[in-house]
C-alpha cells in the first residue's frame, strides 16, 4: 500500500537540533524520528512511500541510500527550492498516488500506536474522500464534527478564529488532529490553484461538499516530537510502544 510521510517542515520547535540536522533526522533512543516512521508504516502494509523534503534535504536523501532504504519502495518529492507547506507538499507528490486507491498521509514528528490497518478499513467502511485520526486532547487548533463524525469545521481557541463548513448541525464537537489521515485521490480535485497550502484548507474546502470523517483513537499513545520539551517523554513512550515502531534495514527497491 502507498502512504507519504510529511518530513519538509524546518523544525523551528526543536532548534537548536535543527539548526544542523533536518526534524526527520533527530533520534529518539539512537533513532532517528524517520526510521520510527517508515518502520511503522511497513509493520501495518504501507512499503511504497514518497517522502518531502526541504530542510537539509541532501542529508536526508543521503541517509536514506547508507540504510538501503529500509526495504521499501521510496521516493523523494523535493521542495528544496520551496517550501509548500502539507497541502501543497500532497499537490507535488499526488503522481505517486495514479492508482486511484486510498493512501495515508502521516506527519514525520508524531509518535503514536495507532492501527493504521484499522484506520484504514474504517475509512473504506465510511464512504468518505478522507479519514482523520483526531482524539480529545489539549491543543489550541481543533477540527469540528458534527452527527457520524463528520467534518464541519475547524476553530482556533487562541485566537477565536472559526470556520464552519456544513450548516444545520446542532451540535459540533472539538477534536484535536493527529497528524495522520487516509486520504481518496478524489480529493485531489480540490487542489486550490496555488503552491502553497495546508492540508487543513483542503479539507476544510473539499467538506463543503464531500465527506470527511473523524476517526477516534483516545485509547491510543500520541506525542509530538516538533517540540523539544517533548523529547524526553518521548523516550518513555517509545519503551511503552515499541511494537508499534518494530522493522529491518535491508534494500528491497530505491526511486529518486
Amino acid at each position: 500500500m502507498r502512504a507519504m510521510i510529511l518530513a519538509a517542515g524546518l523544525g523551528t520547535r526543536l532548534k537548536p537540533l535543527t539548526d544542523s540536522t533536518p526534524k526527520a533526522l533527530i533520534k529518539i533512543k539512537e533513532r532517528t524520528l524517520l526510521e520510527l516512521q517508515i518502520n511503522k508504516l511497513k509493520a501495518d502494509g504501507f512499503d511504497q512511500i514518497i517522502i518531502n523534503v526541504h530542510h537539509f534535504a541532501e542529508q536526508i536523501k543521503n541517509y536514506l541510500k547508507q540504510n538501503n532504504f529500509f526495504d521499501c519502495t521510496i521516493e523523494i518529492s523535493d521542495e528544496s527550492q520551496k517550501l509548500l507547506d502539507t497541502g501543497g507538499g500532497l499537490k507535488k507528490a499526488s503522481h505517486f498516488f495514479s492508482d486511484g486507491n486510498p493512501f495515508l498521509v502521516y506527519n514525520v514528528d508524531i509518535l503514536s500506536n495507532i492501527n493504521l490497518k484499522k484506520l484504514k478499513e474504517y475509512h473504506l467502511a465510511s464512504s468518505g474522500i478522507a479519514t482523520l485520526a483526531i482524539q480529545k486532547r489539549n491543543s489550541s487548533r481543533k477540527f469540528l464534527f458534527g452527527k457520524n463524525n463528520i467534518l464541519c469545521g475547524w476553530m482556533n481557541e487562541k485566537s477565536g478564529e472559526k470556520i464552519i463548513t456544513r450548516d444545520g448541525q446542532s451540535e459540533l464537537f472539538p477534536y484535536s488532529f493527529s497528524g495522520v489521515q487516509i486520504v481518496d485521490p478524489k480529493i485531489f480535485k480540490y487542489f486550490p490553484d496555488k503552491d502553497v497550502f495546508t492540508l487543513v484548507e483542503l479539507y476544510l474546502s473539499a467538506a463543503q461538499k464531500e465527506k470527511i470523517i473523524g476517526y477516534i483513537h483516545n485509547e491510543d499513545e500520541w506525542i509530538d516530537l516538533g517540540k523539544i520539551e517533548n523529547l524526553s517523554e518521548a523516550e518513555r513512550v517509545l519503551d511503552k510502544i515499541r511494537s508499534s515502531y518494530q522493522g529491518c534495514t535491508s534494500h528491497r527497491d530505491k526511486v529518486f
